[in-house]
C-alpha cells in the first residue's frame, strides 16, 4: 500500500464518473443547506472518503433520467450542473472548479479536488446544438452520447441487446454532425451507453480521441455496457480512453464482485491494447452494488496496491490513474485550437425528426409554431371521449 500511495501523491487520480450530484437530486432536492458531505454517510461519497480514496480529480455527472426526455430534461440538466458549482463553492478547501487539463493539475498541486462536470445523455440535449454549445459555457467537458434511451440522433446500448430496435443503424446525420460540434467545442465524447455501431463509427470520424468514462471489459463480462476487445484497439489507435466500472453487473455479470475481479478488467485491457487506454471509472453512487473490497471511493488505493501487486510498474499505474485522461484532454483541446477557424454548426434537426406533442417549431418555416402540449394520459382521455361521442 505505501507504493501504491506514493504514486496517488505524485499523479492525480482522475476517476471518470461519480453520480452523488443525482444522490443529492434524490435525497435533498439539491438542497445544499441541508446536507453536510462531511458527515453524509449513506452515500458511497463524502469528503473524509474522497481524501482517504486520494481523489486526483472528478467528473461528477449530471444525470438526469430518460424519463425526461421530451419533458424538461435540459431545465433538469441544467439543475445538476448547478448543483455541482454550488458543491464547489460551499467546500472551497475540498473541491476546485475545473475545465481544463491545467486546472486538473492546479487544483492537484492545492491538494482539492479537480471538479469537473460530464453531461450523462443525449437526451439533455434535445437535438439542440445551442444547448451543447451553451452547456459547454457553463463547464461542462463531455457529454455521453446516449443513456439508456434512443434520443432522435443515436441508439443506446439496450438495441445490442434485442430489448430495443434501432433507430438510426448507430448515428444520424444530425448525429455527425453532434460529434464534429463537440471536436470544434473541446467537448469530450463519452461512448458509454452507446451500441457497438455507434462507438466503430464516433472512432472512424472523430478528430480527437473519445473516452468510455465508465465501462469495462466485454471479454471479462459479457455485457452490452462493456466494450469489446476489436474496440479496445481501435481506441488504442485512436488514442482514447476506457474507464473501468466497479459496478458488480458490468465487473463479473453477476450480483457480487470483488476487487480482484475488477483489476482482471484492469489486466485484461491492457494485455489487449495496452495501459495507455486505461482509466478509473467507479460509477459510485450510481449503481446498487459495489465489489467487495471496492465498497467507496476511500477503497481505491487497494485497487492501485492490487494492480502493483500484479506487476504493473510505476509508469503503467500513473498512466492508469491519471496520465492518460490528461493526454486525451490535452489532445482533445488542441484539436478544438486548431478548429478555431470552423464557425459553429447552425444546422439544426430536421422537425420532423423531433415533432411530439410538447415542442413548438418556431424557425421551421413549414410549421405553425404553437403546440398544446399534453400527457399520455390526458391525449387517451381525450381519444376515449372522441370515442364515446362518436358512438353517441
Amino acid at each position: 500500500m505505501t507504493n501504491a500511495l506514493r504514486l496517488m501523491s505524485e499523479t492525480p487520480l482522475i476517476d471518470g464518473h461519480n453520480d452523488l450530484p443525482w444522490q443529492l437530486r434524490k435525497k435533498f432536492n439539491n438542497q445544499l443547506k441541508e446536507v453536510d458531505l462531511y458527515t453524509l454517510n449513506n452515500t458511497h461519497t463524502n469528503i473524509p472518503k474522497i481524501r482517504e480514496g486520494h481523489l486526483g480529480a472528478q467528473f461528477w455527472s449530471a444525470y438526469v433520467p430518460c424519463d425526461s426526455q421530451y419533458k424538461d430534461a435540459v431545465r433538469q440538466t441544467l439543475e445538476q450542473i448547478d448543483v455541482v458549482h454550488r458543491m464547489c463553492q460551499k467546500y472551497p478547501e475540498a473541491f476546485m472548479f475545473a475545465t481544463s487539463a491545467e486546472d486538473i493539475l492546479n487544483a492537484f498541486r492545492q491538494n482539492k479536488t479537480a471538479s469537473l462536470i460530464g453531461v450523462e445523455g443525449g437526451h439533455s440535449l434535445d437535438s439542440s446544438m445551442g444547448t451543447l454549445r451553451t452547456m459547454y459555457q457553463l463547464g461542462v467537458r463531455y457529454v455521453t452520447l446516449t443513456h439508456s434511451c434512443n434520443t432522435p440522433w443515436v441508439d443506446n446500448w439496450l438495441v445490442d441487446t434485442g430489448s430495443e430496435p434501432s433507430q438510426h443503424n448507430g448515428l444520424s446525420p444530425f448525429g455527425k454532425q453532434v460529434v464534429m460540434e463537440m471536436n470544434r467545442l473541446g467537448m469530450l465524447i463519452d461512448l458509454a451507453h452507446v451500441t457497438v455501431e455507434v462507438m466503430n463509427q464516433v472512432l472512424d470520424m472523430s478528430k480527437a480521441p473519445v473516452i468510455f468514462s465508465h465501462s469495462s471489459a466485454y471479454a471479462v463480462c459479457p455485457h452490452k455496457r462493456n466494450v469489446p476487445d476489436d474496440v479496445l484497439r481501435k481506441v488504442s489507435d485512436k488514442k482514447g480512453i476506457v474507464m473501468v466500472n466497479f459496478y458488480n453487473d458490468y465487473v463479473t455479470c453477476s450480483k457480487t464482485a470483488t476487487l480482484s475481479q475488477v483489476a482482471d478488467h484492469f489486466s485484461h485491457i491492457r494485455e489487449v491494447a495496452g495501459a495507455e487506454i486505461i482509466g478509473f471509472g467507479g460509477d459510485y453512487d450510481g449503481v446498487g452494488r459495489v465489489p467487495e473490497g471496492l465498497e467507496d471511493v476511500s477503497k481505491v488505493p487497494a485497487l492501485v496496491a492490487e494492480l502493483l501487486r500484479r506487476g504493473w510498474n510505476d509508469t503503467e499505474v500513473k498512466a492508469a490513474l491519471g496520465e492518460n485522461l490528461l493526454r486525451v484532454f490535452r489532445e482533445v483541446e488542441r484539436v478544438r485550437d486548431s478548429m478555431n477557424a470552423t464557425i459553429p454548426d447552425d444546422k439544426p434537426i430536421p422537425y420532423k425528426e423531433v415533432e411530439n406533442s410538447c415542442r413548438t417549431s418556431y424557425g421551421y418555416p413549414d410549421h405553425a409554431g404553437t403546440v398544446q402540449c399534453s400527457s399520455p394520459l390526458a391525449l387517451l382521455l381525450v381519444f376515449a371521449l372522441a370515442v364515446l361521442t362518436s358512438q353517441g
